[in-house]
């Protein structure tokens, strides 16, 4: 077999591979990273890259492998925003954490957000009481978003910021 062709279905069989394994461990793995999540990417990174490549070290074979990871990734999103039934298995569905000031304990547990996490989304809402939340949202990204009852209150969107591990990005 071609060492590029094998390569490509390396790369993609990673490519798949992973994308089965974080759905499986659930979208809050990519939203709060904290200093043990980033050494397990790093680390996966590591140990996923000779599988990709194999005993090819070359600046082709290297390229080969990020050219089929960059194609496997747009045609699957393609097939995602055609076909619900891939985006289904591949993406879960937002979820309601408090409504009209009612926190969903199960839902809470399920997903493994604490209550100073629910707490520091709201803070960062201007939100102090619970009972002031109109609906929080645990979006498909694995951010959470918050609507308050308070016509008063400016609505914003908490985006988790990136761990203080990984530096400040931003400069």
């Amino acid at each position: 077999m071609n060492p590029y062709v094998d390569i490509i279905l390396r790369s993609v069989s990673i490519y798949l591979f992973m994308v089965i394994t974080l759905r499986l461990f659930g979208k809050k793995e990519l939203s709060q990273l904290n200093t043990s999540d980033v050494i397990l990417i790093l680390l996966i990174s590591n140990s996923v890259q000779n599988a990709m490549v194999g005993d090819n070290t070359t600046l082709l074979g290297g390229m080969a492998a990020a050219l089929a990871l960059f194609v496997i990734n747009f045609i699957f999103k393609r097939i995602m925003l055609k076909s619900n039934f891939i985006k289904s298995l591949v993406q879960e569905k937002p979820e309601i954490l408090i409504h009209n000031g009612k926190i969903e304990f199960k839902t809470l547990a399920k997903l493994g957000i604490s209550s100073e996490e629910i707490q520091e989304a709201m803070r960062e809402h201007g939100i102090e009481y619970y009972k002031d939340v109109k609906l929080a949202m645990f979006e498909i990204d694995g951010n959470i978003s918050i609507i308050s009852g308070d016509k008063d209150i400016k609505q914003t969107f908490h985006k988790k910021k990136a761990h203080k591990s990984l530096g400040n990005l931003n400069n």
